[in-house]
Order: C-alpha cells, then sequence, then structure tokens
C-alpha cells in the first residue's frame, strides 16, 4: 500500500515578508513582472525569505513502453537503453544544458527493458537502478502495470528525491526517457480530462501523418480495452501510463514535502505532475512550468494545473532540458530578491507620494 508524504502548507511568514521586501527593492513595484511573482513563490515554499538555490539537479528517469510495438514511435524502442547510456557519458542535450546551469544530471533507471552496459568506468551523471520491470506491457491488449508496480514506482521516486535531498538539493527539475512516452501521457491525459484523443495527442518524437493516425488509433484501442477510472489517478497510471511517468509523480510529490521547488519539464513531466496533484491537491503551488511544449496535450495539462510556463521555445525533446533552462530564470528571480539593494540601503529616493 501507498504511503503519500504529508505536504506542508506554503509558509505564509516568509510569502508576506518576500512580498514586502520585493516593494522596498530599488525599482518601480511590479517593474520585474513575474521574476517577483516568482520570487514570492519560491519564498512561500522553502520558508526562506531570501532563498539560496545553489544546489540543482535535474532527476531524468527512464522506462520503456511496450505500445511501441504498435509503431507510434519515429525512433526503436533500443534508443532508451542508449541514451541513457550517453546520459551517464555527459553527451546528452540534458547534460550540456545542466552543466551550463550549475546543475547536476541524475539518471535512474526505474524500467528500461534492457540491461545497460555499464563496463565503461566514467561517468558524468550519477545512476540509480530502481528497475521495476523491463518496460510496461503493450497497452493496447493489456494494463501496462499492475496496480502494485505503479505504487512501487512512485514509491522509488519518493526515495530517489529524498536521497537527493540528502545529498543536498534546494531546486530539482524533471526529466524523462522513455521510446513512446508521448503516447502513455497522451492516453493519461485523455482519461484524466475526458477530452478527445485527437485533442491531446501530438508527433512525439516526429512521427509522420500516418504514424500520428497509428498513434491516436493505438491510444484509443489502449481506452477501450483499459477503460481507466479517471476518478482514479492511480489506475489511470496503472493501465495506460508507465514507471517514468509514476516514478516522477513520485519525485514531485517527495520534493514538495521537503519545501524543494519542483520545475517542471514539458509533456510527460506534466503528466506525473498531473497525476500528482490528482493524488494531493496541494502540491500545486509548490510547481513550477518551465515551458511550453509543442506537444498540444502539455497546454491542456498546464491548464488544468493552472501554470503559466516561463518559456516558450518550441522544444519537443524532454530529458528535462526545458527545466534546465529555466533553471536560470528561477536563479535570477530568486538573486533579485536576495542581493538587490533596497531603497533605504542605496540612498535612492522612492517614488514621490500623490
Amino acid at each position: 500500500m501507498l504511503t503519500l508524504p504529508t505536504l506542508p502548507p506554503l509558509h505564509a511568514g516568509a510569502q508576506s515578508a518576500a512580498r514586502a521586501r520585493q516593494d522596498t527593492l530599488t525599482k518601480p513595484p511590479g517593474s520585474l513582472g513575474r521574476l517577483e511573482e516568482l520570487s514570492i513563490q519560491l519564498a512561500a515554499i522553502t520558508g526562506q525569505v531570501r532563498p539560496s538555490l545553489v544546489r540543482k539537479a535535474v532527476i531524468v528517469m527512464a522506462a520503456d513502453h511496450g505500445v511501441t510495438a504498435e509503431g507510434v514511435s519515429a525512433y526503436p524502442a533500443a534508443v532508451t537503453p542508449q541514451m541513457v547510456l550517453n546520459f551517464l557519458r555527459g553527451g546528452a542535450a540534458i547534460n550540456v544544458l545542466a552543466r551550463q546551469a550549475g546543475a547536476r544530471v541524475v539518471v535512474v533507471d526505474i524500467g528500461v527493458a534492457a540491461d545497460l552496459d555499464l563496463s565503461e568506468a566514467q561517468r558524468d551523471a550519477p545512476l540509480y537502478m530502481r528497475k521495476i520491470a523491463y518496460g510496461t506491457q503493450n497497452m493496447t491488449h493489456h494494463p501496462a502495470l499492475t496496480r502494485g508496480q505503479a505504487e512501487a514506482a512512485i514509491a522509488e521516486g519518493l526515495d530517489v528525491v529524498n536521497a537527493e535531498i540528502a545529498n543536498g538539493l534546494d531546486l530539482v527539475g524533471t526529466g524523462d526517457m522513455g521510446i513512446g512516452n508521448t503516447t502513455a501521457s497522451a492516453a493519461m491525459t485523455a482519461a484524466l480530462t475526458g477530452l478527445p484523443v485527437a485533442q491531446v495527442t501530438g508527433r512525439g518524437t516526429g512521427v509522420d501523418d500516418a504514424g500520428l493516425a497509428r498513434k491516436i488509433a493505438a491510444i484509443e484501442r489502449a481506452l477501450a480495452v483499459n477503460q481507466p477510472n479517471p476518478r482514479d489517478p492511480l489506475d489511470v497510471l496503472s493501465k495506460v501510463g508507465g514507471l517514468e511517468i509514476a516514478g516522477l509523480a513520485g519525485v514531485i510529490l517527495g520534493a514538495a514535502a521537503r519545501r524543494v521547488p519542483v520545475v517542471i519539464d514539458g509533456f510527460i513531466s506534466g503528466t506525473a505532475a498531473l497525476v500528482a496533484a490528482r493524488l494531493a491537491p496541494d502540491v500545486k503551488p509548490y510547481l513550477i512550468a518551465a515551458h511550453q511544449s509543442v506537444e498540444i496535450g502539455h497546454a491542456v495539462i498546464l491548464e488544468e494545473l493552472g501554470l503559466h510556463p516561463l518559456l516558450n521555445l518550441n522544444l519537443r525533446l524532454g530529458e528535462g532540458t526545458g527545466a534546465a533552462l529555466a533553471f536560470h530564470l528561477v536563479e535570477a528571480a530568486a538573486r533579485i530578491l536576495n542581493e538587490m539593494a533596497t531603497f533605504a540601503e542605496a540612498a535612492v529616493s522612492r517614488k514621490a507620494e500623490g
């Protein structure tokens, strides 16, 4: 039986003090727009009027999907373990962008459908071996996971983020790797929102028109076969979801429980956040949307969660790349609150009254 952590309320005192401090900094009130709002949110999450976000990490959950047998992806399933090794060697986009942001990349094998060849000693990123299964079942014929597997994957996500917090973590981003996972995410989004499959399904890794039609048809079959209960997020997750989605839901809930702000990446991370919010609605204020993906289902998820993305760069890679890019803005918001002088400190005249 899955036990979810208790989520603390936002820290009202720190929130109020941060808002008051923003109004004393050497600028017209509100002139830094969303950066000011973000800084106040960070104070409320962390309980620190002047939050420090020096220790940053992107946790990348990797898993495979049996539905790839239906021809829903432009890439073969063999790419998942290949890319995991690329992460470990430091050669992927997420490694590059995380290095630029001063963040570590943490890789988790929670369901890759292969045994990773770890014979090469040199690694750029740490690896957690938390494999629940060798990928999901083909959801067009069977439930993707058992309920127990879905719960176990969430529990592994909780454990991984707690271990990383113990290592030192002020800000976490969510990342994913898994060929076929936009299919699972679209299926979950359709099930949880009640929207038609075609309105939440995009091209993923870049399928052509025929591939998109196969993808939509496969999702519609999976929903018809499994009949996931939209009022039960664990039922949806187990029947048409993925292990990396479940693991990321655990990361999100675990970070929020420890007052660590969570920067959500794209469609797959958004789906995990939607699951987390359905399990524990109080998680929403702890979430920061990094960007707006070109995947059409992502916009639906952001609206459901009431989140406004910081960036819109036509990204659709995943891996946590959008989260790593957004780290710069999140840290900038905190630094403004921390490092700007007040009018009194700088001996600058304030706005004339009246």
